[in-house]
């Protein structure tokens, strides 16, 4: 009976300072714990401006199980971790991430549920060293989602989990540029299993994401799973006009009966600049955010662009394509050759 393989997959981005810890906490689970498994240690880096790459690269030359996909320009953090479980040959992938928060020591647990049936198997946070104000904001996010979405999403979920062969074939037949990765778990993880966990503070010492990134990501949350957000944006702006109808018949009435009583065009000019103003305003916002989304979806191009595959071949729709040989030395694997993943 063949071996079985578990590929882990990292998304990184400058991550300098954690790659070679990531490499021995992973080489030693499966080393002391999982030594009836084969690996691979893929790194897919988002254009990091630090040292991550070439640190990736000297590992790479004397380790054999490491590996590395290096995009060309930085995609942002939807499209790499959706691309980097792509690119994992084993019979399951486990996708950690290049900060060390989610830790790699509980890769048994999860290859363990996986074996026992489960298909997609995540990992939920119990605690972290996230802020107050955060984790506010965050259970007032989930608490929108599961009012307004289709699909309810995983609370407390990044994308660190097993992903069956299964599983990653589905993604590979979704041809969206822009995907929003937890919405697709939630939606085609048939038979979701969860292991708790507690989360380690990073190892670069603060997050990569900013507001404005996790703004973007709470929009493309909304925007993905759910569609009762602009039909409840619909009611409400026609409940408004019903009123503002309303003062407006007041208004006239009003007006006849009392000719003396408002200056010509007062109290029209006032309810239309200030009420109507403030709600088409509002909800031109929140249209905007639809076509901004469905905009991303329609235009064809591709996910992510590949500029530098790493002890290991590319491959696109089942084909290989002309990238450095497994055992290319790393002066050779530097040379670019952009690819379309």
């Amino acid at each position: 009976m063949s071996r079985k393989t578990i590929s882990v997959v990292i998304p990184s981005y400058n991550e300098e300072r954690s790659v070679e810890e990531m490499v021995d906490r992973v080489t030693t689970v499966f080393r002391d714990r999982l030594p009836a498994y084969d690996y691979e240690i893929i790194f897919v880096d988002d254009f990091s401006t630090d040292g991550t790459r070439a640190t990736i690269r000297r590992l790479a030359a004397v380790d054999p199980h490491v590996k590395g996909v290096f995009n060309a320009r930085n995609f942002g953090f939807h499209r790499n971790i959706f691309s980097a479980l792509t690119y994992g040959s084993g019979d399951a992938t486990f996708m950690l991430f290049g900060d060390l928060q989610d830790p790699p020591e509980n890769i048994p647990e999860f290859v363990e549920r996986w074996e026992q049936g489960g298909k997609v198997v995540v990992g939920q946070r119990r605690s972290s060293d996230e802020g107050w104000f955060m984790t506010v904001l965050r259970k007032l996010y989930y608490t929108t989602i599961r009012l307004f979405s289709d699909t309810t999403q995983i609370a407390r979920f990044t994308g660190y989990g097993l992903y069956d062969r299964e599983f990653v074939e589905i993604l590979k037949r979704i041809d969206d540029v822009q995907p929003f990765f937890k919405a697709i778990v939630a939606e085609y993880g048939l038979g979701i299993d969860i292991v708790q966990y507690d989360q380690a503070k990073s190892a670069r010492g603060k997050s990569n994401f900013n507001f404005l990134k996790n703004y973007d990501f709470a929009m493309q949350g909304l925007t993905s799973s759910t569609k009762l957000m602009m039909r409840f944006a619909t009611f409400l702006a026609g409940i408004v006009a019903l009123v503002c109808f309303g003062v407006a018949v007041f208004v006239i009435v009003n007006k006849l009966v009392n000719w003396e009583r408002y200056e010509v065009g007062e109290a029209s000019v006032t309810v239309g600049i200030f009420l109507l103003g403030a709600v088409q305003l509002f909800f031109i916002g929140v249209l905007g955010e639809y076509i901004l989304s469905i905009n991303s979806r329609v235009t064809q191009k591709p996910r992510v662009v590949v500029g530098e595959w790493v002890n290991l071949r590319g491959g696109f729709d089942g084909r290989t394509l002309d990238a450095p040989a497994a055992d290319a030395t790393v002066e050779q694997a530097e040379r670019p050759r952009p690819e379309i993943a």
